[in-house]
């Protein structure tokens, strides 16, 4: 040892992602290939007049006959929600403030194709765009959950959530910027977006899906996707572990376009077979739930010395600290080689561990604030009381406009 130190980490030695990588993790650009063995579903390909109510602020539905049950036309007049039959004043029934427009009448047949498609699976569906679902937003569904009966729920979880905000407009953010050869390569403008429904099933078990790290296509780890405690896991994973490597090896490792990337899976009882559920990038933007990015990226599967070396800054060409020592590969380091069997981590919660016991503390539930909100915490005590100061202020003119019968 020369007494000199690695220079300390600064960002995830990510290779540089590109932006066909992100297109061939899109549902519509992998389904075809792999739908005999995903879960039921339908595509519905978007048009740019409904991309575009997507993008557009605040939340105006179209009128639903088809559920009587739900009436958005009601006296809550602040929830930024509205039917097109719907008054958002809610003081002067008689005042000149027309209906909103139905905005459906953009997109009539995207719209009875949706009302179809329900019907077709079930009447019971769950929705998500190419990449992401909008799990952010199930506290605005009245079964505070994915679960979709009508177009109009379809709607308003995908208007309300930031995920579905980032497939719109941040897809290809921390992307490489495309070179001019690669001009043929999307735009988020022509991106093909899709509306993925998905039949939903009633006896999804959560404690069943499973997230899985392929990396030079040799699947490293995998871990659960629900972050809690279950008992009965560690007793099924000398089951489950070959039957997802098995999965990996004879469905996935050869036939998607890229050798980086994370797939998740969902192994109902009795556990004979699996299904893929959704590939994802292999990008900061993925959750890699129970592990950290940098320990994934750290990690040295079979053969993978020299890439394990290259990510941690060690150039090709050094040697690690055995080959310094033995001179090189010798043949016994070969034939250990060949009788290792590499065996990918399996990495579950355990019974201490602290995501078993966040029960205060809800998945996506940063998303559920205002961001001024969150920008505001983000300074500290000083910026939450500079906010709760141009707050009062604004309360303060409401008021003066409302008049002294004005609500507060």
């Amino acid at each position: 040892m020369d007494g000199t130190t690695q220079p300390s980490i600064t960002r995830l030695p990510f290779p540089p992602v590109t932006r066909s990588h992100i297109i061939h993790c899109s549902y519509h650009s992998w389904h075809p290939k792999y739908r005999s063995i995903t879960p039921k579903a339908r595509l519905v390909p978007l048009t740019a007049p409904f991309l575009t109510y997507l993008r557009s602020d605040g939340i105006i539905l179209p009128p639903d006959e088809d559920d009587p049950n739900i009436d958005f036309s009601s006296t809550d007049t602040d929830s930024g929600i509205f039917s097109s039959t719907s008054t958002p004043t809610g003081s002067d029934s008689g005042s000149d403030t027309e209906p909103n427009p139905d905005p459906s009448t953009q997109w009539p047949e995207l719209h009875q194709k949706i009302k179809a498609t329900i019907a077709e699976l079930g009447g019971n569906v769950i929705p998500k765009l190419n990449w992401s679902a909008p799990k952010d937003a199930t506290f605005m569904n009245a079964t505070n959950s994915m679960e979709c009966q009508t177009a109009n729920d379809i709607y308003c979880l995908l208007k309300s959530s930031d995920f579905i905000t980032h497939d719109l407009e941040q897809v290809f953010d921390d992307c490489e910027p495309p070179s001019s050869s690669s001009s043929q390569l999307p735009n988020e403008d022509i991106i093909p977006y899709h509306l993925i429904l998905r039949k939903a099933i009633p006896a999804l078990v959560p404690s069943l899906e499973f997230r899985c790290f392929v990396r030079s296509r040799i699947l490293l780890c995998m871990c659960q996707r629900d972050l809690n405690f279950y008992e009965f896991l560690p007793g099924l994973v000398p089951t489950l572990r070959p039957l997802i490597q098995k999965f990996f090896e004879e469905r996935l490792k050869d036939t998607f376009e890229d050798e980086n990337f994370v797939f998740d899976v969902y192994i109902p009882p009795p556990h004979k077979k699996v299904w893929l559920v959704d590939i994802n990038p292999w990008a900061p933007r993925t959750d890699p739930l129970i592990f950290s990015w940098l320990e994934i990226l750290e990690m040295v599967g079979p053969g993978a010395s020299a890439h394990a070396r290259t990510i941690n800054g060690v150039a090709d060409g050094d040697s690690g600290r055995k080959d310094d020592e033995d001179g090189g590969s010798s043949e016994d380091d070969n034939d250990d080689d060949e009788e290792d069997v590499f065996t990918p981590e399996f990495r579950l919660v355990n019974r201490d561990d602290p995501e078993a016991y966040s029960f205060n503390t809800p998945r996506y539930s940063a998303h559920k604030m205002p961001k001024d909100v969150v920008d505001a915490s983000g300074g500290g005590e000083a910026g939450l009381r500079e906010f709760m100061g141009r707050w009062r202020e604004i309360m303060r003119e409401q008021e003066g406009e409302d008049g002294p019968d004005g609500r507060r």
